[in-house]
């Protein structure tokens, strides 16, 4: 079979846009196959907010397999404009931030990486605290004086050693950034049977415990806060929601798939890894969640806080193990590699992959996370579906640019050259981004409550913003460039 690879035939490495991390990978350097890219995917998706997304769908009013439902179509839409982003980085071999430079010029790239770059520095954060927080409830059963150890203070609101176990996974974050993008192959690997493993015996705990998958199910319908709410109402935007989700990924999925042997190897490992692993995770967390309810009297949604409810300590050590794995392989994939590109995209030639790493980790830090996650609603969903109106404004230009105005060819070298034909900013790009999120800014405001009494058309169009961006700046760059011809 002819392979459908393009390498680099024009020394361009003193080129201040070049480096290391951002030249293109050649073909001997591709050793990624489809159970790679689908490792990678069930590492990611494995996870609490995972486990925990049905169950928030439950709770505004859907039933048990109407939230299922919502989830598999919200990925297998957004499994679309992965499969189409991940295109170029098998055939090039280029990370997101130079694919940007095509669609959005080379300066204009700096911008276009850094707006998906910091929302993952955000959950970079969130995820740590996370993981901190499953190490600090593994430690709690071991020792449970540490609850008392040193408050230090209202400002940052911790004690001594929640701040520590936070700390302590901070630095195994960083530790496998600065490892490099193999480390991270190897780790996904691993880690995706053994985090399945530990969500099925969950799942089997809990069918033991109240004898029957049925009575489980049929305890679901006690999570929802609003059991009559219009199934219609709450689906659009939790279908947002749902794209949101992974909105992020599909822009950057470049950054892994540019180590794929073949463009069969990323789109089938995809498939397998993407859609299947989302719904059993989160059916799991319906089931489990729901035999809380018959098992202890109320609905724990938390898997952190169910497994600390565990009297077997090897039980609680082996599960809290697991969750900490699960939520270091999600981090590492979903939330470092995207930032630090980005970062590095500032001044390739002087940032590295790792240092932008490290600046991501600091960000993390700073955002003060587990402050954040004091409003899960506000920030998890209200800013899902507000951060994917970006998202798909810049996919839509993206997989215009790269499909229909240019027929997936492209100019390697001159990705690389500050004055090439990619120079500067690409305008009608930057219009079309622009003009297709104009729509749905009222709606953002009247959501955030910035502005009163916005009109309801603005606010139900608001549900649909992923859609809305992505078909308006898909529509909007296609004439542009048109009439630029």
């Amino acid at each position: 079979m002819k392979s459908d690879i393009i390498e680099l035939r024009e020394d361009v490495s003193t080129s201040p846009l070049y480096s290391e991390d951002f030249a293109p990978v050649p073909a001997a350097g591709r050793t990624w196959n489809k159970w790679h890219i689908a490792s990678i995917w069930i590492g990611m998706a494995v996870c609490i907010p995972t486990y925990m997304l049905a169950s928030s769908l439950i709770g505004q009013g859907m039933n048990w397999w109407q939230a299922l439902l919502t989830i598999l179509l919200g990925n297998v839409i957004v499994l679309i404009p992965m499969i189409l982003n991940a295109h170029v980085g098998t055939k090039y071999g280029i990370p997101l931030p130079v694919f940007l430079r095509l669609n959005f010029g080379v300066d204009g790239a700096i911008l276009a990486a850094l707006l998906r770059g910091l929302v993952a520095c955000g959950w970079f954060g969130i995820q740590t605290w996370i993981g901190g927080a499953a190490i600090y409830q593994l430690l709690l059963v071991m020792v449970p004086g540490l609850a008392d150890s040193l408050w230090l203070g209202d400002f940052i609101g911790l004690n001594l050693a929640q701040f520590g176990c936070f700390m302590l996974f901070w630095f195994i974050n960083i530790y496998i950034v600065h490892r490099g993008i193999d480390s991270i192959k190897k780790l996904e690997t691993w880690a995706a049977p053994f985090l399945l493993i530990i969500g099925l015996f969950m799942l089997g705990w809990a069918w033991m415990e109240v004898g029957s998958m049925g009575k489980m199910l049929d305890a679901s319908y006690q999570l929802a806060a609003a059991p009559d709410v219009d199934f219609w109402k709450i689906f659009w935007p939790s279908l947002t929601a749902m794209v949101g989700f992974w909105a992020t990924l599909s822009l950057n999925i470049p950054d892994f798939t540019r180590y794929a042997k073949t463009q069969n190897d990323q789109i089938a490992g995809q498939i397998i890894g993407l859609p299947g692993t989302m719904v059993l995770y989160s059916f799991i967390g319906i089931a489990v969640t729901s035999a809380t309810v018959l098992i202890f009297g109320e609905a724990i949604w938390d898997p952190v806080v169910l497994l600390g409810k565990f009297d077997n300590p090897l039980v609680v050590v082996i599960s809290m193990l697991g969750l900490t794995i699960a939520t270091l392989s999600t981090n590492i994939a979903a939330n470092v590699v995207a930032p630090a590109n980005s970062i590095a995209n500032i001044a390739p030639s002087k940032i590295s992959f790792r240092l932008g790493g490290y600046i991501t980790g600091i960000i993390g830090i700073l955002i003060f996370p587990w402050k954040l996650l004091a409003d899960p609603h506000g920030y998890i969903f209200v800013w899902l579906i507000a951060y994917s109106a970006l998202l798909g404004a810049l996919a839509g230009v993206m997989i215009c640019d790269y499909y229909i105005i240019r027929k997936t060819e492209l100019d390697l070298a001159q990705l690389f050259k500050e004055n090439g034909i990619y120079k500067g900013w690409n305008g009608p790009a930057w219009i079309a981004f622009t003009l297709s999120i104009l729509p749905v800014l009222p709606g953002f405001l009247g959501t955030v409550k910035v502005v009163e009494n916005v009109a309801a058309f603005w606010m139900d169009l608001y549900s649909y913003a992923w859609f809305v961006t992505f078909l308006l700046a898909f529509g909007v760059y296609w004439v542009l460039m048109k009439m630029k011809k």
